[in-house]
């Protein structure tokens, strides 16, 4: 998509904003295809061969041999998660983040979201074995929404498209600390100290001008080591190593590793890490039985709590904080646009693929996830797209 085709609420964003958009959407349509081809491969006589090729054991790092599906969800994934650690700190520094006034309704928003959906899968799945998915349906994925948002969004005010995106970089930060804390081993202390004195290092290194990538990816390797052998999950470095990167002032931010690292990083984070992923981790076996289980306490709960939790718990937020005057509603938007913001932040492809693999054990349950995360995915676009429609043509019916 050329600036010239963008939508003109889209051109008016802050240049920095306006290529993370760009980036995001564009990627989500790559992501797109190659989940659908992963599925298709999944269902053809080409399937043994697929999970062969997932399962295939690589010896990447000394001493550490790993299939080259956990090199991807483990390894590569790290650079998505740096990218995201690198955005979070911007919008917070420099973006639509930096004034908590401006930023509490995406922020409360982004809460809401992420609250209701873990309550509606607990209640389906409370007592049993599969009630560690709960925070499967907690995710958006910012690729997908925006980019199903920049096909809906002709004539819709900027302030929808800010508003998306900061809700889904909070809840990506939500994400990242329910990754951490709840989705890690017993910790190895020893080894999290050496993690601690890592961070340490990048630290004063950034504060005394250190401005070499080979400093920073020397210490993010390290702490990748660091984690995994600690029990938390080695992704989590990533993250670290992004809020670690100096950011410069908003006079040389232009020139600072961090936006410049997040500038040549984004288009690989986009087209290459993100779709590979997807490719890796969305061949979903499709049959009678696969639809069946929708109806278990795992589809019903991820469904529910992505397609139903995240719309309602992101329009009750907004409800209330308009209601009580700690929040305004933005210039030019309307409930329906809360509304149609909220069903897309619905999609939640990336982040609850990843987080649906490491919440079960046995491979029934993971398949039905994976599948209730499509639907609702699917579910959660297409509904998007007909309240935005529905909006552009009765725009008096949407007060």
């Amino acid at each position: 998509m050329t600036l010239r085709q963008t939508p003109q609420p889209i051109r008016q964003l802050s240049s920095a904003f306006l290529y993370f958009f760009r980036q995001e959407s564009a990627g989500g349509v790559l992501l797109l295809l190659c989940a659908a081809l992963a599925m298709a491969i999944a269902n053809s006589p080409l399937a043994a061969s697929y999970d062969h090729l997932l399962h295939i054991p690589l010896t990447l790092v000394p001493g550490l041999s790993l299939s080259l599906l956990h090199w991807i969800n483990d390894g590569l994934m790290v650079l998505f998660f740096f990218v995201v650690g690198l955005e979070i700190k911007r919008e917070f520094l420099f973006g639509e983040l930096k004034s908590l006034s401006a930023t509490l309704l995406p922020i409360a928003a982004a809460a809401g979201g992420m609250i209701v959906p873990a309550l509606i899968y607990f209640a389906f799945n409370a007592g049993l074995p599969t009630s560690g998915g709960w925070a499967i349906p907690m995710s958006t994925d910012i690729a997908f929404s925006l980019g199903v948002l920049a096909f809906a969004a002709r004539g819709v005010p900027k302030s929808v498209a800010v508003f998306l995106t900061a809700l889904a970089i909070v809840d990506d930060l939500g994400g990242i600390v329910v990754l951490a804390l709840f989705y890690s081993e017993a910790p190895s202390f020893s080894a999290l100290a050496l993690a601690a004195l890592l961070c340490a290092v990048l630290f004063f290194a950034g504060r005394r001008g250190v401005r070499s990538p080979l400093v920073f990816l020397a210490g993010g390797l390290g702490l990748w080591l660091a984690f995994h052998h600690a029990g938390v999950h080695p992704t989590v470095a990533g993250v670290l190593v992004g809020f670690l990167t100096p950011a410069g002032t908003e006079e040389t931010q232009a020139s600072a590793p961090l936006a410049r690292w997040e500038h040549a990083l984004a288009p690989w984070n986009a087209f290459l890490i993100m779709p590979v992923f997807a490719f890796a981790n969305a061949g979903i076996p499709l049959s009678a039985e696969s639809f069946g289980h929708l109806l278990s306490p795992v589809g019903l709960g991820i469904i529910g709590g992505l397609f139903l939790g995240k719309p309602l718990g992101i329009c009750l937020m907004v409800f209330l904080l308009i209601r009580t005057g700690l929040a305004r509603m933005p210039e030019g938007v309307r409930p329906s646009h809360f509304l149609g913001a909220g069903v897309l932040a619905g999609i939640g492809f990336t982040m609850s693929l990843f987080l649906a693999a490491l919440s079960f054990d046995t491979a029934a349950d993971l398949v039905t996830a994976k599948a209730a995360i499509v639907a609702a995915s699917l579910l959660s676009g297409a509904m998007g797209v007909l309240l935005f429609a529905l909006d552009r043509r009765f725009p008096g019916k949407a007060e």
